[in-house]
């Protein structure tokens, strides 16, 4: 459903503590200000003592003039009367995307030709890199091209660099194999998601040259992990995984390339469902709906 080409349309997020009522008190609020349930999914860990989650897409003629009454009345009923949380977003807004890239091209190249198709309900507004080696192929999508070294032992003023460059310019920061280590203070300052894309050989094969000890170990699955990023390295929320098969007759560089192909599929996934809402966030675990 192409939601984010109508202007009417809007998505409605709830979660919070399970309780006999919860859609029916969604609906009741949805229909008295006049809105149509285009589809709805949701999802209880326990019908007892567990935790609710609801994913929402309505159709409200004027949703932009009526998105405040709208909010009003939700706040009532889930907020003040049932203690659930709730957003609510007009699905024409798109998220406005900050792209932070190394020197591999793959994944980059592989987001913004979907958002120039359409394919991902987003606006890159700026990519970020620690080397040079990709303006020149950014800006043919006529989009902003940041050069900021990181000073190898002294990330400090490189990081505030970027925040200043995507505070409040942003809603989501993508790291498009983005070769460093964020600190807590970036992911404090910076104050919007960030996504990650890394191969799935980890733990087992963490560091450098993970594809060259995979085929020395005679690897049968290579795959590729999307996740929050957190303080705690690559073990933030998972939000997308994939594999692909294969065997001892392929190359450290055909591994690669698989590899590569893999992460630009799971990584363009994870956004694209991040962008529609999609993705509920539940401690260190999701909800994909």
């Amino acid at each position: 459903m192409s939601e984010h080409r109508n202007a009417d349309y809007g998505r409605l997020i709830v979660q919070g503590a399970d309780r006999p009522g919860i859609v029916n008190s969604v609906s009741g609020v949805l229909a008295e200000q006049g809105a149509n349930i285009v589809s709805l999914d949701q999802y209880s860990s326990d019908p007892s003592g567990g935790r609710f989650f609801q994913r929402t897409v309505f159709h409200l003629e004027g949703l932009a003039a009526r998105i405040d009454a709208l909010r009003a009345a939700l706040d009532a009923k889930l907020g003040e009367e049932l203690g659930l949380d709730f957003r609510l977003v007009e699905a024409k807004r798109r998220k406005r995307a900050a792209i932070f890239v190394s020197k591999a091209d793959h994944c980059l190249l592989d987001l913004l030709w979907r958002q120039r198709r359409d394919e991902i309900a987003m606006t890159v507004s700026m990519v970020v890199s620690n080397h040079p080696d990709l303006g020149d192929q950014v800006r043919q999508f006529d989009i902003p091209f940041f050069y900021v070294p990181v000073e190898k032992g002294n990330k400090t003023p490189a990081e505030k660099e970027q925040v200043n460059l995507v505070k409040g310019n942003v809603d989501l920061v993508i790291l498009a194999r983005y070769m460093q280590i964020l600190s807590g203070d970036f992911l404090e300052e910076v104050g919007v998601p960030v996504i990650n894309i890394h191969h799935s050989f980890l733990p087992a094969f963490i560091g450098a040259g993970p594809y060259q000890r995979a085929k020395e170990r005679g690897v049968k699955l290579v795959g590729a992990t999307a996740h929050y990023v957190t303080e705690d390295l690559d073990e933030g929320p998972i939000i997308e995984q994939d594999v692909i098969r294969v065997t001892h007759a392929d190359t450290v560089a055909e591994l690669q390339r698989k590899g590569a192909d893999v992460e630009r599929l799971v990584l363009s996934r994870a956004v694209a469902w991040h962008c529609e809402d999609r993705v509920i966030r539940d401690g260190n675990s999701t909800v994909v709906f």
